[in-house]
Order: C-alpha cells, then sequence, then structure tokens
C-alpha cells in the first residue's frame, strides 16, 4: 500500500511539472524571438537588460523544472522514494519564483514600451508580480495551514 501511495505521489508531481513545463518553454522562446526583432534594437540598453535578466531567470526557471525528471532519471531510477518527492515538489515550487520575477520584468518592459517610462509601468510590474505572489504562494499557504488548523481542531473534539 505504501509503495503505490508513494509511486501515485510521484506521478502526480511529475504531472504537474510537465503542466508547467511547455508554457515556461514558450515564454522562453518568445524571449528568444524578441531579441532578433528589429523594435528590439530600439530599446535603450537598460531596457535590453531587463529583458535579458527576465530571459535568465526564464532559463533558470525551466532548469528548476526539469531537475526532478533529470535526478530520477539518474540517481534513482525505477525507485521512487520521499526524498524524490519532496525534492521534485520544492524545486518545482522554486521555479516559479524566478518565473513570476521574469513575468514582472517582461510586464515592466512592455509597460514601458506602451505607457513610457514613468511609474505605470512600475505598478504594472509590481502588481503582476503581487498577484502571482499571492495565488502561486500566499493562497496555497494560507489554506494548507488553515486545513491542518481544521484537524487539529476537528481531531481535538473528537476525543
Amino acid at each position: 500500500m505504501e509503495h503505490e501511495s508513494l509511486h501515485q505521489e510521484a506521478q502526480q508531481t511529475i504531472e504537474e511539472a510537465r503542466m508547467v513545463l511547455p508554457g515556461i518553454q514558450a515564454l522562453f522562446g518568445f524571449q528568444l524571438m524578441a531579441i532578433f526583432n528589429n523594435r528590439f534594437q530600439e530599446l535603450s540598453l537598460y531596457e535590453q537588460y531587463i529583458h535579458f535578466s527576465s530571459l535568465l531567470l526564464v532559463a533558470l526557471a525551466i532548469a528548476l523544472i526539469m531537475t526532478p525528471a533529470a535526478y530520477h532519471r539518474v540517481a534513482e531510477p525505477g525507485t521512487v522514494s520521499h526524498f524524490f518527492i519532496d525534492l521534485a515538489s520544492r524545486l518545482i515550487a522554486t521555479a516559479m519564483i524566478p518565473l513570476m520575477l521574469a513575468i514582472a520584468l517582461e510586464v515592466l518592459l512592455v509597460g514601458r514600451l506602451i505607457l513610457g517610462s514613468g511609474w505605470g509601468s512600475v505598478l504594472a510590474a509590481a502588481g503582476t508580480f503581487v498577484v502571482f505572489a499571492v495565488l502561486w504562494f500566499v493562497y496555497p499557504f494560507l489554506k494548507r495551514n488553515s486545513g491542518r488548523l481544521t484537524r487539529i481542531t476537528h481531531a481535538k473534539s473528537t476525543q
């Protein structure tokens, strides 16, 4: 029973990575295409650095999200361990940090192109970052902790 549960948990973790990876790779591809666009040369050096920083952050997110599969293939072929599931879960969650930073930087850059170099683009980027942070980290953390509190309260009331 323990082996089946562990195997199912590993499958779910790998599926989560598979769902996120194509989107990250598509973003990376669009970022690379932008560099070869004639308009890219019109950007200031500062704006080009913003784009390059975002590109590096997306590359880091790709590396983090693909690490569980590479680790499993090399270090634990044919087996599933609690360590692997914990490692994979942490790496997938960690990959979301550079991804949300990269997206916020791209929003900043697009905002600068559309709105100019004023505060509007900074606020749009900051707002984007906050939305991702709340949806990807704050809300799940609060739900996890409220679930624990509910289970503890329920366990005490049934005793």
